[in-house]
């Protein structure tokens, strides 16, 4: 184990995916704080240019020497990251977290790690906690089983990791989600929402700024928190999708049409596309009401942080270019 010093001050914070979503924010939270923001990617010399308070260094997290030699002196590794593309996912993605659990042993770090619902089946619906059993009924949910299966593993062999599992994001640089690919389409101005659910079914989303927030208000206390500890966020309830569709009517100011998804063309896909496939075994979670409580996380840190929803939804809009800024 490395003789990287680990005290109650802001230290150095390794984060894997500083350009994505949830790792872009949180980098961003952890700067604010003090934190020396260390990233490793596959340009550094670019990103250097656009982010240059952060440390860049040239490498792959598929690379475990890049990725012990970017951890060096590091107390909190943030695994924030997917395959270049998604591409080869579900081959991938646990060898990532296999070199992210390697570095963190050896330098006795905290990883961080964001956290999904697709880890439940319907048997602990429509009220998993932290405990729950996680019998998941889809190939990527097993695999998001497998990786918090590893981390709780290493949390007793040097390391430590810190879960938040939050509902769908949505927010600025979100990558693939609901809000943007299902709900509305970006690039455009909003002219109707489409709505996954089942006629009221409710649904749970998360504020991507919210879920970096509440990240980093946990790490603040990581020296009080157990070597394996595990949060549920509370985030957006949305109880049959008014909630969201009004949200998004009240941001851009106009009436918009309300469609249903179009589930039936997925099926009929689904035999010559792998991506209907995909996203045909996730229906299960807009016919079944979800819904996390956060009371574990709400004894630890007082109060989830929650921005207003129009503010978020209006942000989210602005930064997909699906309404104009008014600066």
């Amino acid at each position: 184990m490395s003789a990287a010093k680990h005290s109650s001050e802001p230290g150095v914070a390794l984060v894997l995916g500083a350009t994505g979503g949830i790792g872009g924010h949180l980098a961003r939270k952890l700067n604010d704080r003090g934190w020396c923001i260390r990233a490793l990617h596959r340009d550094a010399r670019r990103n250097s240019q656009l982010l240059p308070e952060y440390q860049w260094i040239q490498g792959d997290a598929l690379r475990i020497d890049d990725v012990l030699r970017a951890a060096l002196g590091c107390e909190l590794i943030v695994h924030a990251v997917n395959p270049p593309g998604y591409r080869e996912w579900s081959e991938l993605v646990l060898p990532m977290m296999d070199n992210t659990i390697a570095a963190a042993k050896h330098e006795g770090a905290r990883i961080v790690l964001p956290g999904t619902v697709y880890n439940f089946g319907p048997d602990v619906f429509p009220e998993p906690n932290e405990e729950s059993p996680q019998q998941p009924v889809t190939a990527k949910g097993k695999i998001r089983v497998e990786l918090e299966r590893r981390l709780e593993k290493a949390s007793g062999q040097g390391a430590k990791a810190l879960i938040v599992r939050a509902g769908d994001f949505f927010g600025p640089l979100a990558g693939n989600n609901w809000f943007s690919q299902g709900l509305i389409k970006p690039g455009i101005a909003v002219k109707k929402i489409v709505s996954p659910n089942a006629q009221g079914v409710g649904h749970q989303w998360a504020y991507l700024p919210d879920v970096a927030e509440t990240m980093a208000r946990l790490i603040e206390r990581r020296h009080k928190l157990p070597t394996f500890a595990r949060y549920h966020m509370e985030g957006v309830w949305d109880p049959d999708n008014s909630r969201m569709a009004d949200a998004i009517e009240k941001a851009v100011g106009y009436k918009v049409a309300r469609k249903r998804f179009p589930w039936w063309l997925l099926r009929l896909g689904s035999p010559i596309s792998p991506l209907f496939r995909e996203i045909l075994e996730m229906q299960y979670l807009w016919k079944i009401p979800l819904r996390m409580n956060n009371s574990k996380l709400v004894s630890e840190i007082g109060e989830e942080p929650m921005t207003p929803l129009i503010e978020a939804v209006k942000a989210t809009l602005i930064a997909q270019s699906s309404m104009p800024r008014c600066d």
